[in-house]
């Protein structure tokens, strides 16, 4: 992962990020010229947000998900696998048809 904004201004990844969601400004600031197309505006606009690397910004921020802390971890590995015994057990009885394809 390429070093985030977090480090140039001394912010965690979870400062950051909401640093990123509360900057809340128009995207493009450009106007369209006089006699300009719509596609000659779109790719000058599309220029200037690569440059300024706002595009950057918001895909990095997009998906971050914060890792979760060894307990949760912990909490969903007991209910998966407590889950899985539930359902072989009533596989064994009989209660629901047998796998088709074998767990690995």
């Amino acid at each position: 992962m390429a070093p985030g904004l977090w480090h140039s201004k001394g912010l965690s990844k979870r400062e950051d990020i909401y640093f990123l969601s509360q900057e809340v400004k128009p995207v493009s600031e450009l106007k369209r010229r006089k006699g300009e197309s719509f596609e000659a505006f779109m790719r000058r606009v599309k220029q200037g947000w690569q440059r300024s690397g706002k595009l950057l910004q918001v895909r990095k921020v997009q998906f971050f998900e914060p890792k979760k802390s060894k307990n949760v971890q912990r909490r969903n590995a007991i209910k998966r696998a407590s889950l899985h015994a539930k359902m072989d057990y009533l596989r064994k009885i009989g209660k629901l048809p047998p796998e088709d394809m074998p767990r690995r």
